[in-house]
């Protein structure tokens, strides 16, 4: 069957357009990521590709199961992988709703959340996560109270927005609620930033045409990423730069 499949991935090779199917296993959070920047764009561009995306919360071994690639954060993906990036790096944050705040004091520090209502995780595999902070060398490893607990990302974002405690989730789940003011973050000292998603493949397997396709679209999309966010930081240190002469001339 490997030869089969190779000798129908060389004469894919010689096609105008790749064909067949790209299995990919990944993460809820990940399949949100990639899903309209990258999978919608790829479908457009090869109409003769198939995608079918599995959300598998535990780590699986992708050979065994037959799938081409997975999409896991940097520090999950195997050495003998090779991996890419899937957009910028990432960050976990504390967050609450003004609501809360309003009944509760903020706290200045990790171990003032032994005194608050937190949101709890449950791991795939059954543990509960501890939150996990670090600042300047100092590391700190917390398991925090709380009534509820979820195993979904989208579920503790929606706890939090009611009110119902602290969530400690991806800054990909929060931004637009921190932005529009519906969730405040704290602790940002506490949660530096770490290297985000990868997409990755075996070192030694034939890559098929659908995956090369896949991946340089990829690229594609976190060269405009990486070109945005240059034009982004440019904008805001001028906008910086005239707000201090506008004072200075004040």
């Amino acid at each position: 069957m490997r030869e089969i499949a190779g000798a129908m991935e060389d004469v894919n090779a010689f096609r105008d357009t790749p064909t067949g199917t790209l299995r990919i296993n990944l993460k809820e959070r990940a399949a949100h990521q990639i899903f309209r920047p990258v999978v919608g764009k790829f479908l457009r561009r090869y109409p003769d590709m198939n995608v079918e995306l599995v959300l598998e919360g535990r780590h699986i071994d992708i050979v065994a199961e037959g799938f081409d690639a997975g999409i896991r954060l940097a520090e999950a993906v195997p050495q003998d992988m090779v991996s890419i990036a899937c957009g910028p790096a990432s960050r976990f944050l504390v967050v609450g709703a003004p609501d809360y705040f309003a009944r509760n004091p903020l706290p200045k520090s990790p171990s003032d959340l032994l005194n608050h209502a937190c949101i709890r995780r449950r791991m795939p595999g059954g543990k509960l996560y501890h939150w996990e902070f670090e600042k300047r060398g100092e590391e700190i490893t917390l398991d925090v109270p709380g009534r509820l607990t979820l195993d979904n990302d989208g579920l503790m974002v929606e706890a939090a927005l009611d009110g119902l405690g602290l969530a400690f989730v991806s800054d990909f789940w929060v931004a637009k609620h921190i932005a529009d003011g519906a969730l405040q973050a704290v602790l940002d000292d506490w949660t530096p930033p770490f290297p985000g998603l990868r997409l990755y493949y075996p070192r030694h397997r034939h890559m098929t045409a659908g995956l090369r396709a896949f991946i340089d679209l990829l690229r594609e999309e976190n060269k405009a990423e990486r070109k945005a966010a240059s034009i982004s930081a440019v904008g805001k240190t001028r906008k910086a730069t005239a707000a201090k002469t506008l004072v200075a001339q004040t």
